[in-house]
């Protein structure tokens, strides 16, 4: 079968293609996407800062319906609405098995191969790589079962692709890694799509005050929609500004969404003795985060990663978009702009220049 999709053959070199899908082996199933997420992850795999074999089919967050299934598939069938996982869901590995199926090591995720080695994706007659095993940025996708998962047909496909990454790593980051607490204090650094979803998660948490850091006024005024109670140009000096909201004690839990050292030492910072202070955003290999070894034991903070939110994805995926129907979610402002696959270098540009909190290709 030959589809549309956006492929990476050169650093910062991509382009719409034609590309060849083998069929479904008998794990995989075959998704006919609805709508495909703008993420800087695949920004990221773009400029290299995520370094993966190239050419590769670009795009990891979306959702679609079912077209066909593998012979051994029991988790969906033909014409189930699904969102894609990035992260896949074995059942069967050490982490799977242990209750942190975000951190499922069935597939390689800088690999671009489904779990047994090989792809499924062609182009000129040769096999190449899929961003994730997915490759959602194309019209259709033949991927491991493992990593859909079936939703509720009332739900809105458009909107639920933003949950398959961008929202459930924010959101879960607030209420699965940190846990954040009623009333308690929260900093978000970063008010992108990633970032807006913490600030929501830490809302829905019941955190007050909640604290929007970034560099773009635009941005901030958007966070105040989505539940921000104070925000902070990051120009002005935004540990001083917290520790003036705070009382001089900070935050109890700071985000850090861009994986940047230096936003990551701010966060540190802005966070109270004993407070939690959590990276979510994906930096660059080559960089580090360094620590006063003094000040560590002394202010008692916890540092954590957040890899996805934390996610189970497959009770998450429900119980935020049964928020999003509550009216706790805000998904529909957080797709501000879509675009059609072939205008997809115009979706990451505006996305370089911040113009979207996050911008959607559909599909007819």
């Amino acid at each position: 079968m030959k589809v549309k999709a956006v492929v990476l053959t050169a650093l910062n070199e991509y382009s719409v293609q034609e590309i060849e899908l083998d069929p479904p082996k008998e794990n995989d199933v075959r998704v006919r996407m609805t709508a495909t997420g703008l993420c800087m992850s695949d920004l990221s795999v773009i400029n290299g800062k995520l370094p993966m074999p190239l050419p590769m089919v670009l795009g990891h967050e979306g959702a679609g319906v079912v077209e066909e299934v593998g012979s051994n598939v029991t988790n969906v069938q033909v014409g189930d609405h699904v969102i894609t996982s990035f992260i896949p869901m074995c059942g069967e590995c050490y982490f799977c098995l242990h209750q942190e199926p975000w951190l499922c090591t069935a597939t390689d995720l800088f690999s671009g191969m489904q779990p047994d080695g090989t792809s499924r994706v062609k182009l000129n007659g040769e096999h190449i790589g899929a961003f994730a095993a997915l490759g959602n940025m194309a019209e259709q996708i033949v991927c491991p079962s493992m990593c859909v998962v079936r939703i509720d047909k009332r739900h809105n496909l458009e909107a639920a692709a933003l949950v398959g990454c961008g929202v459930m790593t924010g959101a879960g980051a607030a209420l699965n890694t940190a846990k954040v607490k009623p009333g308690s204090s929260a900093a978000v650094f970063g008010c992108g799509g990633v970032g807006l979803s913490a600030l929501q998660g830490a809302k829905i948490a019941g955190a007050n005050p909640i604290i929007a850091v970034d560099l773009n006024d635009a941005k901030l005024e958007a966070a105040k929609d989505f539940g921000a109670t104070h925000t902070i140009n990051a120009s002005k000096d935004p540990v001083a500004q917290i520790m003036e909201i705070t009382n001089g004690i900070g935050v109890d839990y700071a985000f850090e969404v861009i994986g940047i050292p230096a936003v990551a030492a701010q966060a540190y910072a802005a966070t109270r003795r004993g407070g939690t202070c959590c990276m979510v955003g994906a930096g660059s290999p080559t960089e580090e985060y360094k620590f006063s070894a003094l000040e560590m034991p002394l202010a008692s903070k916890k540092v954590c990663g957040c890899l996805y939110g934390s996610t189970n994805a497959k009770v998450d995926f429900e119980k935020l978009l049964g928020f999003y129907e509550t009216g706790q979610l805000d998904l529909d402002r957080m797709q501000s702009r879509t675009y059609t696959i072939d205008e997809v270098k115009e979706g990451f540009d505006d996305m370089v220049e911040g113009k979207n909190i996050r911008g959607v290709i559909l599909y007819k």
